[in-house]
């Protein structure tokens, strides 16, 4: 009995030191090289493909099994909070109102009843205004088999359903636990590496920003993210400022993945505070205390000192100062186009049919957020370098900020808001 335990023992660990050794060997081959050397294997395109048939495959099921339940389906009119149907005129609307009360009388000219419509339409006007819209998450006109996304079409079969089913086992029995994997263990690596580079006294700059690319491609890698740069030309340069609109603090990642910027935030603590150490030993980062943050004039000052250094990366800032759910970009605030700077506009647009990129704040912790993404299918977006901007002769920082909103928002498409 000893003797077979033993044996069984003896097995497991050789199954745990084989799994150890392919797991390994999978991660160089397939994420650590194509993400030191920059080269893409197809795997994600062949996966992004697959998702958009299958997708498309589900509205159709959901359309046939509307039409044999002799239900309509019909796709949501609005982005908003409240869930509308066709938008009808104000004729159209006080028919339909009134055909209950009145079916058998001639229609009145006025009626009590009539208040009730102007009631409603005005409370619908407070609680899904154009600011609130731009902070919940985005409508979706076809299902993309996520679990929160379910109660929207109810119109699904057998076969849909069980295909939900075998979705949400690979999402969380398969994707999840390796993102966390891939996650975990390019963190690791990069506060190893980027705190090594750091004791180096010549070109740690350089050996730092490869590994920053590294570190942030792994990211990318863990969020099966697949993005799409366009303009490449307009590439933010040294000595320059890169403003972009806020969906998720991944958007740093998201940018970074195609050139290395200097990063602005508080100083924190924890494992957050850990990475902002290690970032800071091989690449030029600004870090603010608390109560240097407060100073504005000090901010301003630290931020000139950087950009007029031509050999330093350029600034990275979210102008917004807070996620919008990437429908629309909110006022810019001008702290950063004050500075006198050239100004490198980028647009972020995410696809939502794969996941919902927006971080609610006030409803998800970041952990939460970040789980949300790495439990959804993939992280799909386009990037687009926007030409260089610089202040004209008789423009002040807020015109100016305006004209950069207003260029970014027209290239991804996005509805440009004043508030």
């Amino acid at each position: 009995m000893l003797q077979f335990a033993q044996s069984a023992c003896n097995l497991l660990c050789r199954c745990l030191g084989i799994t150890f050794v392919v797991w390994f060997t999978i991660l160089f081959v397939i994420i650590t090289v194509p993400a030191v050397l920059e080269v893409s294997l197809g795997i994600h395109r062949f996966y992004i493909r697959t998702l958009c048939r299958v997708f498309e495959w589900a509205t159709l099921q959901i359309e046939l099994s509307a039409k044999q339940k002799n239900r309509q389906f019909s796709k949501p009119h609005t982005k908003g909070i409240l869930s509308k149907s066709k938008p009808l005129s104000v004729q159209e609307n006080m028919q339909e109102l009134r055909s209950s009360a009145h079916s058998r009388r001639s229609e009145p000219q006025f009626d009590m009843g009539d208040v009730i419509y102007f009631c409603r339409k005005g409370v619908e006007s407070i609680i899904d205004d154009e600011v609130t819209k731009s902070f919940s998450a985005q409508e979706l006109e076809s299902w993309n088999l996520l679990t929160r996304s379910i109660r929207r079409f109810p119109h699904r079969g057998l076969r849909l359903t069980l295909l939900w089913g075998l979705g949400v086992l690979i999402r969380y029995g398969i994707l999840l636990p390796l993102r966390v994997i891939l996650a975990v263990t390019g963190i690791f690596l990069f506060v190893i590496l980027s705190t090594s580079v750091g004791f180096l006294p010549n070109s740690k700059f350089f050996l730092g920003e490869k590994v920053h690319l590294m570190g942030y491609r792994f990211c990318v890698k863990s969020l099966t993210a697949f993005i799409t740069y366009h303009n490449s030309e307009n590439r933010p340069k040294n000595g320059s400022i890169c403003v972009a609109n806020h969906t998720t603090p991944l958007d740093v990642i998201i940018l970074a993945n195609d050139r290395c910027y200097s990063l602005v935030g508080q100083v924190h603590r924890g494992l957050l505070g850990l990475i902002q150490r290690a970032m800071v030993k091989s690449s030029p980062h600004i870090w603010f205390e608390r109560a240097e943050v407060k100073d504005r004039h000090l901010v301003a000052k630290r931020l000139c000192d950087h950009a007029a250094d031509k050999t330093k990366q350029p600034i990275l800032i979210f102008p917004e100062g807070t996620c919008v759910n990437n429908t629309s970009v909110m006022m810019f605030k001008k702290g950063s186009f004050e500075i006198g700077c050239t100004i490198f506009p980028v647009a972020i647009k995410y696809d939502f049919r794969f996941g919902d990129a927006y971080w609610n704040s006030s409803k998800f912790g970041l952990v939460h957020h970040l789980l949300r993404i790495m439990s959804s299918w993939a992280l799909v977006c386009s990037v687009w370098y926007l030409p260089p901007m610089n202040r004209e002769e008789g423009e002040d920082a807020v015109q100016f900020a305006k004209r950069v909103k207003a260029a970014l928002a027209a290239q991804a498409g996005l509805a440009d808001l004043t508030w």
